[in-house]
């Protein structure tokens, strides 16, 4: 799949998707499944990092976005998946990683731990990453990598699973909602799992992301899936990338 890089991550929490559920920290929204290769997940090939800009921690929590209701149909979007990389499901050579130890600081040098290099790629093209210890390593263009107590998006809040999206902020602007009506084709013109089509076009998806500059386009999204479930979360149905798509927003 060509990822999302999904998009984003504002904070210090970026992103960035298979074994058990991707959306462990939310719990109300049914659970991916698939049937995909196990080992390294290849590196996506297109739109990843898509962080920017921290928030100010000491700003508090972000007004709430300003929102559209959907009313139109547009065709002929690309969309993207991205997703919280997870650890535990890479064990390939640890790799030190520095940066920031809190919120109000880019491109630190602390030691932030040594991590799986697999994961720490995975945290770099999707923008966020769950540790074995229950944090979240992130990672923007522009602030570099962090610790976080959540994966968030540009406007500081915390990644939702099958809500939160990413796009050009001149394309659709911060806060606008809209839905998959048609989820179009794969890459290959083949048509996507079923699973997968009807779950990306029952969310209603929330912009509170930005790509990172250079990595979106005039009808480009990414939409964020929660963190990965196994090992080869990559070579799953959920890893993909549609074309041709038509939103209604």
């Amino acid at each position: 799949m060509r990822t999302p890089t999904v998009a984003v991550v504002a904070v210090a929490a970026l992103a960035a998707g298979c074994g058990t559920d991707p959306e462990a920290r939310a719990p109300a929204t049914p659970a991916l499944s698939w049937s995909g290769a196990s080992g390294a997940a290849p590196s996506p090939s297109t739109s990843s990092g898509v962080r920017v800009s921290t928030p100010s921690p000491a700003a508090g929590t972000p007004a709430a976005p300003r929102t559209t209701t959907p009313s139109r149909i547009s065709e002929g979007w690309e969309i993207t998946v991205y997703y919280t990389a997870v650890e535990r499901f890479h064990d390939d050579e640890d790799e030190q990683v520095t940066g920031c130890l809190t919120l109000d600081c880019s491109h630190g040098d602390d030691d932030l731990g040594s991590y799986p290099s697999g994961f720490v790629q995975a945290v770099q093209d999707e923008g966020t990453g769950q540790t074995t210890s229950g944090k979240y390593l992130n990672w923007s263009y522009d602030i570099g990598y962090w610790l976080d107590t959540e994966p968030r998006s540009s406007d500081g809040t915390t990644l939702q699973p099958f809500v939160s999206a990413a796009a050009d902020p001149n394309v659709l602007p911060h806060g606008t909602r809209f839905t998959i009506a048609d989820c179009g084709t794969q890459e290959d013109g083949s048509a996507p799992p079923d699973t997968v089509c009807d779950r990306l076009s029952q969310a209603s998806w929330l912009i509170t992301d930005e790509f990172t500059p250079g990595l979106g386009g005039n009808h480009h999204i990414d939409a964020y899936i929660g963190p990965e479930t196994g090992p080869g979360f990559t070579d799953s149905d959920w890893y993909l990338t549609l074309v041709d798509a038509t939103l209604n927003r």
